[in-house]
């Protein structure tokens, strides 16, 4: 697969904007800092040589910035794809949207032998709680799709480190830090290092970069890492780090009842309200551990 092009990193993840302060001392406008929200298209190409398809498959709102690996990790986590050798170029495409960036239209061109079930294309792979469809049968899509199992264990976690990995993200946020609106997901080793942080305005699209980085890495799965989210834990979250091999999640945030039946179904270890001082554990205690 050809690198991803430097163009992936040249995206500006905030930006200013005047506001007026309102209260007794603010008297004068000022500058603020905000997270970028942009559109984001995934166009897929797929088939033998002589008779290519192009699909758009997802349009999705986010924060400029590791577009190469938010389309990546998306195709994963939607088993489109399963490792990096069926991807054989990510690229931009159609004209750029201002002087300093990219397209927002990214274009993912599979190999040739890749099947690519027509299906799954149109997102029918899991439902969300809006779809109105119950929550079993969202497991039970979960399940036939051949997930490879979970280790028993894989990565464990200290009773001690845990209550430290809120601040340690936040202070692996510097977009957060300036505009106090953007959610980050990070990948967490046995000793409470963190590996990798990506930032977006979507909590699910901060998932996907960071999955798909490990991915254009030749790193799945991701057994040896637990993922420390920003937010709620949510069964979509869940369900993304159940295909990339994570084995444990810990949420600053609730997680929802959906969730924790998935996590439960497939073995995982799901902590929610993660602070300096207590978390919740609901499921896979057996991976946190005294020492």
């Amino acid at each position: 697969m050809n690198e991803p092009s430097e163009a992936a990193e040249r995206r500006y993840p905030v930006l200013k904007r005047e506001r007026s302060e309102i209260g007794p001392d603010a008297d004068k406008p000022l500058d603020d800092w905000l997270a970028i929200e942009e559109p984001m298209e995934i166009r897929l190409g797929f088939g033998p040589a002589e008779r290519r398809e192009t699909r758009s498959l997802s349009i999705t709102m986010r924060t400029p910035g590791h577009d190469f690996e938010l389309a990546a990790g998306f195709l994963h986590t939607e088993a489109v794809i399963r490792s990096h050798d069926e991807i054989e170029r990510i690229e931009f495409c159609g004209p750029a949207v201002a002087p300093r960036t990219a397209s927002n239209i990214v274009r993912v061109e599979l190999s040739a032998d890749v099947e690519v079930r027509l299906k799954s294309l149109e997102r029918n792979f899991y439902t969300t709680s809006s779809c109105g469809i119950c929550g079993k049968a969202s497991l039970d899509a979960v399940e036939v799709e051949g997930i490879p199992p979970l280790p028993r264990v894989g990565v464990t976690l200290t009773h001690s480190t845990l209550p430290q990995l809120p601040e340690r993200l936040r202070k692996s946020q510097p977009s957060f830090e300036r505009t106090g609106g953007i959610h980050a997901a990070a990948l967490v080793d046995a000793s409470g290092s963190l590996h990798a942080v990506r930032e977006d305005v979507g909590r699910h699209n901060a998932v996907d970069k960071l999955i798909g980085y490990q991915l254009l890495q030749r790193d799945l799965p991701l057994h040896r890492f637990a993922m420390l989210v920003s937010g709620r834990a949510s069964f979509e979250i869940l369900q993304k780090a159940l295909v990339a091999g994570i084995p444990m999640i810990v949420a600053v945030g609730a997680p929802s009842s959906l969730a924790v039946d998935l996590a439960n179904r497939f073995g995982m270890t799901l902590v929610g309200f993660t602070s300096a001082h207590r978390y919740n554990v609901y499921s896979g205690v057996e991976r946190i551990v005294e020492r």
